[in-house]
């Protein structure tokens, strides 16, 4: 009788146990890379962005004026008398809702004029979307200062070529509040809309294509293609741009200062950085302008959450 040899069997090592709920697993030896990379830009934006707002934060606590500022009186600590003064001053929320409506304003003509332009990037040959594209960023780079002077020259009574054009002699778009306010929507959506057009654009470029011809087939006009099919399957980018427009409009400071030269007749354009600036540095109450400050970082705060929160979800679907 011969005897077979029956090869030993292998054993296959055991999956590791998965950690019991509520205890971390061990850390990949590489976990901590992108952090070290990260670190010295962190640093450089604590140093620019923490101390600024820790001393924010704490002028708004304090009395502090002129006075205190040459040393001719001492500081004292006020709690929260600097929020309850400003609370109480009716000006503060005529200026809060002009600013709330006025970014409101901004944002939707900058919306409406750049995903209509994306369409239109869309539809039109190479020549002529290289120069809407050329025009537009070169829109989209112009200083915002450097912007806002040509906007005022432009619509100026006296020597501006757009009241000449439209017949309205020496009409002051500055001198009314709505027109003043009006002239400077202009300008922020001149500046602005490149971002949403750009992003759109390139949104719009990566809807599949069979479904906008499966859509044009059924008999769907451009209108409700737009409407039913790629603004729905853009929802992510529209939100996020809304939300980034948001934030750009409220803060806005530059093109109401220099095109209504700092804040209008009385102050009848005045927004909540300008009505800040005006506090802290035109009525040398520097408490009062922080305090405006702080309740401006804590409404941008919540809709930065927002932005961020979105992001996340948005790259979760992605």
């Amino acid at each position: 009788m011969t005897t077979q040899l029956i090869p030993p069997v292998e054993k296959r090592p055991e999956p590791a146990a998965a950690p019991a709920p509520g205890i971390r697993g061990p850390r990949r030896p590489g976990a901590w890379t992108p952090w070290l990379y990260l670190l010295p830009a962190l640093v450089v934006l604590g140093a620019l962005l923490v101390y600024p707002v820790y001393q924010l934060g704490l002028i708004s606590f304090l009395e502090y004026t002129q006075a205190q500022v040459s040393g001719g009186e001492p500081t004292s600590f006020q709690g929260f008398g600097n929020y309850a003064a400003l609370f109480s001053d009716p000006q503060f929320w005529q200026v809060l809702l002009a600013t709330v409506l006025f970014a409101a304003a901004c944002v939707v003509t900058t919306l409406a004029v750049g995903c209509a332009l994306a369409v239109l990037l869309t539809r039109v040959r190479a020549l002529p979307r290289l120069v809407l594209m050329t025009a537009a960023l070169g829109a989209w780079a112009t200083p915002a200062v450097t912007g806002s002077t040509v906007w005022v020259f432009l619509f100026d009574p006296d020597f501006g070529p757009v009241n000449r054009l439209l017949g309205l002699g020496d009409f002051s778009w500055t001198y009314g509040r709505y027109s003043a306010f009006a002239l400077v929507l202009l300008e922020v959506v001149w500046c602005s809309f490149p971002f949403v057009m750009v992003t759109v654009y390139a949104g719009i470029r990566a809807v599949p294509t069979e479904v906008l011809e499966a859509a044009a087939l059924d008999g769907a006009s451009q209108w409700r293609i737009w409407r039913s099919v790629t603004a729905p399957i853009l929802r992510p980018i529209l939100v996020v741009v809304t939300i980034q427009s948001i934030i750009w409009d409220f803060k806005l400071f530059t093109q109401i200062y220099v095109m209504t030269n700092g804040g209008g007749i009385a102050g009848q354009n005045l927004v909540l950085n300008v009505y800040a600036y005006q506090k802290a540095f035109a009525s040398s109450q520097y408490s009062l302008g922080s305090a405006i400050g702080v309740v401006m970082l804590l409404i941008l705060l919540a809709v930065t959450l927002v932005y961020l929160r979105l992001l996340r979800r948005q790259g979760e679907e992605l």
